[in-house]
């Protein structure tokens, strides 16, 4: 597995991901796509086999009511996931990697990502919730 982690958020995150055994990992930045809209991105991150790290969840999955209906991954087959960290607008760099290390230890439990979709989210009253789920749902 390799995470391509999206410019919102820090570089740092793809440093952590390097320290904990994922070296193939980048930041969009560093790939020289600062500035690409997400439907630019989505080849990239198809075709590279990226497992995509953001916090635009809404603008990847759709919304949280109904994931996969809108989105850049709506119209995606296959993909080798996407992690979404859910936050307040204002995530500071420390709350970032606490939410990527969640999702990192996540994986280390169960790492088959593929078509799925690992949201971690820090809600309003500061309780810490991890979901994953088929996208595109293989019941439609």
């Amino acid at each position: 597995m390799k995470f391509l982690v999206d410019e919102c958020l820090s570089p740092k995150l793809t440093e952590l991901a390097h320290e904990r055994g994922y070296g193939e990992s980048s930041h969009v930045v560093w790939l020289g796509r600062s500035g690409a809209k997400d439907w630019d991105l989505l080849p990239l991150i198809v075709d590279g086999d990226w497992t995509f790290v953001t916090r635009n969840s809404v603008d990847f999955r759709g919304a949280a009511s109904s994931p996969g209906e809108k989105g850049q991954y709506a119209r995606v087959d296959l993909h080798a996931g996407l992690i979404c960290l859910n936050g307040p607008d204002t995530m500071m760099r420390s709350l970032q990697l606490e939410l990527f290390e969640q999702a990192l230890c996540e994986l280390e439990a169960d790492p088959d990502l593929v078509n799925q979709v690992l949201e971690v989210t820090l809600d309003d009253d500061d309780h810490l919730r991890i979901i994953r789920y088929a996208l595109p749902d293989a019941n439609h």
